[in-house]
């Protein structure tokens, strides 16, 4: 798959050992004009990301392979949650931990609906929590979360990494004490929960015309 992106394309990184659920969110985020990357575990995810070879030299700088000198540009990664080997919880605990990566929004799908597990992700930094089968509506939310933050890596520089707002946060007021700031952090993850569960987990609407599609053809 080609890495090159247009300006105007967000890159996602989507992680599923689902052939078929790969090839759903691949199908629903091209129509949204996204350049997509799909891997199949979380440690290919790791991998691509540069991290393994960034926890193993102990740099501040992640590594990555691409070809032809071509870009990368990440600007989110959505992951299934059950995955053999590294969850997507454990993938997002990874980069999260990562002071390289931890900028890269995350989103977290799964077919089972278990609150506990939805609150932990969110509360480890996740921005969203979809249930499964992802439809374009839920893929329509992924926008506002893209346009934050924009990892960039290329083979030619390959120990470089540059962190693009493209929407600039508010200055932090130079009176907030770091109490305040944690008090701010923990009232944001709040807000990320009572604002997930206010979304229509009972919403038993078919499934996208997509994921029909991509079924039938595996049949």
């Amino acid at each position: 798959m080609g890495m090159a992106a247009t300006e105007s394309q967000f890159h996602v990184l989507a992680v599923d050992d689902s052939v078929i659920d790969r090839k759903l969110i691949e199908r629903l985020l091209k129509t949204s004009a996204c350049q997509v990357t799909t891997v199949d575990s979380g440690s290919k995810a790791l991998e691509f990301l540069g991290l393994q070879e960034h926890d193993k030299n102990h740099t501040n700088q992640p590594r990555v392979s691409l070809d032809n000198h071509q870009e990368a540009q990440i600007n989110l990664i959505i992951t299934d949650y059950c995955m053999p080997g590294m969850t997507g919880y454990d993938l997002l605990k990874k980069i999260k931990e990562s002071a390289s990566l931890r900028n890269i929004p995350v989103v977290i799908m799964s077919s089972e609906n278990v609150p506990s597990r939805i609150n932990r992700c969110l509360e480890e930094g996740a921005e969203e929590f979809f249930l499964k089968p992802v439809r374009l509506s839920d893929v329509n939310k992924l926008r506002p979360h893209m346009m934050k933050t924009k990892i960039i890596v290329t083979e030619e520089n390959q120990e470089s990494i540059e962190i693009a707002h493209v929407v600039p946060s508010q200055p932090q007021k130079e009176t907030d004490t770091v109490q305040q700031q944690q008090q701010k952090s923990q009232a944001n993850t709040v807000n990320r929960i009572k604002r997930h569960r206010r979304r229509r987990f009972s919403d038993l609407d078919s499934p996208s015309t997509f994921f029909i599609e991509i079924a039938s053809s595996f049949c």
